[in-house]
């Protein structure tokens, strides 16, 4: 039951389905279990609109015009509004919030100005000073992990609460493992194949076995041809993602960009350690020598994960639920009060 004063959200979200990647994952999540509470959600993304592929990333959407977004959320009247992210419809969705000054929250989900420095000559520093801007106006906004909260606080970041993430256990579970066709040790990545995630590290590592990259992204088609001995299995999800989890000696996480891994918890949830560099994302999740290992040396990282005991690692993370995140993140939602809202409607009709 929904003891919360918000019984409606405007979710707005530059990353949804069929996009498969850490943040909508979250963010399907939390709408389910809101929805479950009783809480009507309007999730508005890009495939409700005429969009392009963004360039040297056809796979990300972006939307140039969203005819009657503000209409939209104009009619829905909804208690609380969320911009997920800094996309074209987060950027649309703050000017009508702030044109009409009505409170709402953020989310930091993405490292984009290193994203965009491996592919654009564009300062990071540039970035982050507009990223900080955008958050700025916001009442609140979520970070996943102390880490991630530390840094943006250094860079001039306000206003931020923390929202950990969560790990579906009835599917993610240690009971998925099946016996693999590839000589162990199998060595697993799992995420976007591209760039930013440093996958030369995992690919280039001198060890005997088989390593595993499930996922799609801009630089499969080059690392394909590149690395011949590695197997690139494509997306998976659910209890198919949950056996090749299950069923690997080692999940590998070589990013240095990542504000939290949502794979990483989800591949401790089958039993399997995580091989990590001690950065932002791996080093709030992983505890050194019992569900993984962090160092600066990626193989010696991977040589101790592999000599873990597998008995404690998926309890070592029971305590990512769904549900306790979208209570928190329910706590921190700034509530739009009715007087705004008629505010908002007197305006529009002068």
């Amino acid at each position: 039951m929904n003891t919360y004063p918000i019984k409606r959200l405007t979710l707005v979200t530059d990353a949804w389905q069929p996009q498969v990647n850490g943040v909508v994952t979250t963010l399907f999540q939390l709408v389910q279990h809101l929805q479950k509470t009783g809480i009507e959600v309007d999730v508005m993304h890009p495939y409700d609109y005429h969009f392009f592929g963004l360039p040297t990333y056809r796979e990300i959407p972006i939307v140039w015009q969203a005819k009657n977004l503000e209409q939209r959320i104009e009619q829905f009247q909804p208690d609380a509004l969320h911009i997920a992210t800094e996309g074209s419809l987060g950027w649309r969705a703050r000017r009508w919030a702030i044109k009409n000054k009505v409170a709402f929250t953020t989310a930091y989900h993405t490292k984009y100005p290193e994203y965009l420095r491996q592919r654009f000559p564009i300062p990071a520093k540039w970035t982050y000073q507009l990223l900080a801007h955008f958050h700025q106006a916001a009442q609140r906004t979520f970070v996943p992990a102390q880490a991630i909260l530390t840094e943006l606080t250094v860079r001039g970041f306000n206003n931020l609460v923390m929202m950990s993430r969560g790990v579906d256990q009835t599917v993610f579970n240690p009971t998925q493992a099946i016996e693999l066709p590839y000589p162990k040790p199998i060595l697993l990545y799992v995420g976007r194949i591209a760039v930013e995630k440093n996958l030369e590290a995992f690919l280039n590592l001198p060890i005997a076995g088989t390593k595993l990259l499930i996922g799609d992204g801009p630089a499969k088609l080059h690392l394909q041809k590149r690395y011949t001995h590695a197997h690139f299995i494509g997306v998976k999800t659910g209890q198919e993602l949950a056996q090749y989890y299950a069923s690997s000696d080692v999940m590998v996480f070589p990013s240095l960009t990542d504000t939290f891994g949502l794979v990483n918890i989800e591949a401790m949830a089958c039993g399997t350690p995580v091989a990590a560099f001690p950065v932002t994302g791996p080093i709030d999740i992983i505890t050194h020598g019992l569900n993984g290992a962090l160092s600066e040396d990626l193989e010696d990282a991977v040589e101790e994960a592999l000599g873990l005991d597998r008995d404690g690692i998926a309890p070592s993370v029971a305590h990512y639920d769904w549900s306790e995140v979208s209570h928190a993140f329910l706590n921190h939602l700034a509530f739009i009060a009715p007087s705004e809202q008629n505010n908002d409607e007197t305006s529009n009709r002068m």
